[in-house]
């Protein structure tokens, strides 16, 4: 199939197309309204002169009826003149008079049946188009027929021009208004692939820089700027990869030093410097820990195939930080259904963002309450805590990378609930904050639950 390289091409070709078109149906519809105006002057044309006849028609004292025509109808219907003829008729069907060198009647096929009737007859080589019209003398119901020889008819410009432009300016506007939508149909077809460029362009972010904008549709003129864009999107993607090497490489290069260090802290004599110095390591090896799980998330594809039992996986990050919520003086419960809730995804990064949303309620919960854990059976869990809650200005800042509420705060990295969220959309989740009464957060994540055979 033959494709056009250049938008300019595209628009006049296919509005030659349009407007070629437009053209036959304004032609057919014009013609159509100049035979119907030149018909109807033709047709009270002949009603006009059926009634005039008519006036002259009287009836005598005894029944008879007479026709008494002045000079000039009488020129106007001589067979010299040979344009208009006329007949009158009666009830029966007998041709009471006539202008025809034969005294028959015009019509021979009008019925009869009608006030006013328009019809045409062929009379040897001629066709003659009039009208009959019906007329009480005295008591007696007539038909006058007038007729008009169409082979000799003139045509009536100044008549047929002023009714014709009368009636064609009701069709002018919706001719425009056919050519605007046909114009702007061409345009929008013209310009599609840009339209269906930009919408790629516009799901390109930080997640996503392999997609590129397709050319093979794109016009000429507007080739060098969308290859200007992928080759700056080629760049923008290295750059972010060079990115996540680096933060990956400096994680794992870190684990060793750290490890290192743990291990000397344990030969200190003074335990309380040491134990001191254990927990700002532990720290540290926690930030390093979320960096990996920002690496990694970067380059993760979750398998469509891929089935995860929420519940079992949220009753083990329930028992892993159980041990931690309790050394600080805070209780955790799993409430819930008891059933398997089986959603698409991966079970050991639902269980890193679940654990990451206890980690966090552990460490904004007041001691001496409790962190509960809902697990739903509509395929959503639940992370619920008695800490201060989250303002509706904080609810787009939590899920920046690095931000936190209290930079003094030990134990807070600022990367949780990024990973969280970052984990919730490769899942295609949503995750939900709600505040509780009187204190509290909810922190939710909802998936579309399976259902299974």
């Amino acid at each position: 199939m033959f494709r056009f390289k250049s938008i300019i091409s595209r628009i006049v070709i296919l509005h030659v197309f349009a407007v070629a078109i437009t053209s036959v149906f304004m032609s057919l519809a014009l013609s159509w309204l100049l035979s119907y105006a030149t018909n109807n002057i033709h047709n009270e044309a002949m009603q006009e002169q059926a009634i005039t006849v008519g006036e002259h028609l009287t009836a005598d004292s005894d029944g008879q009826l007479r026709l008494d025509l002045p000079r000039d109808l009488l020129g106007l219907y001589s067979q010299a003149y040979g344009r208009y003829s006329y007949a009158v008729v009666d009830q029966g069907g007998r041709v009471l008079f006539s202008s025809l060198k034969n005294q028959a009647a015009l019509f021979p096929s009008d019925t009869r049946t009608h006030n006013v009737e328009f019809l045409e007859q062929r009379l040897g080589d001629a066709t003659v188009s009039g009208a009959s019209v019906k007329k009480t003398v005295g008591n007696e119901a007539v038909w006058i027929q007038t007729g008009e020889d169409l082979t000799n008819r003139d045509v009536l410009i100044d008549d047929i021009v002023a009714d014709f432009y009368r009636n064609v300016g009701w069709i002018t506007l919706p001719i425009l208004l056919v050519l605007l939508i046909a114009d702007i149909a061409i345009f929008r077809r013209a310009l599609r692939p840009l339209r269906q460029a930009s919408e790629i362009a516009s799901d390109i972010g930080p997640t996503r820089t392999d997609v590129r904008l397709p050319t093979r549709e794109i016009p000429r003129e507007v080739q060098p700027l969308v290859s200007a864009m992928n080759l700056a999107l080629d760049r923008l993607e290295e750059g972010f990869r060079i990115q996540r090497d680096f933060t990956a490489d400096a994680a794992h290069e870190l684990r060793t030093p750290l490890s290192i260090l743990r291990t000397r802290l344990d030969l200190l004599e003074d335990r309380k410097i040491g134990q001191a110095l254990q927990k700002d390591v532990e720290g540290m090896a926690h930030i390093i820990s979320q960096l990996l799980d920002i690496a990694e998330l970067d380059s993760f594809v979750v398998n469509p195939l891929e089935k995860t039992d929420l519940r079992s996986v949220t009753v083990e990050i329930a028992e892993f930080v159980a041990p931690l919520a309790l050394a600080q003086g805070k209780n955790v419960a799993l409430l819930g259904t008891t059933e398997p809730v089986w959603v698409t995804g991966n079970s050991e990064m639902l269980g890193r963002a679940i654990r990451n949303l206890s980690e966090n309620a552990i460490n904004h919960t007041a001691p001496g309450t409790t962190i509960e854990f809902v697990v739903d059976k509509n395929g959503s869990v639940s992370v619920l805590d008695h800490g201060p809650g989250v303002t509706e200005e904080e609810r787009n800042l939590i899920f920046q990378r690095f931000w936190r509420r209290d930079r003094n705060m030990p134990g807070s990295t600022g990367l949780g609930l990024s990973i969280v969220q970052r984990i919730a959309e490769l899942h295609s989740a949503a995750i939900t904050v709600e505040n509780r009464k009187p204190t509290g957060a909810c922190f939710s994540l909802r998936f579309t639950p399976l259902a299974l055979t």
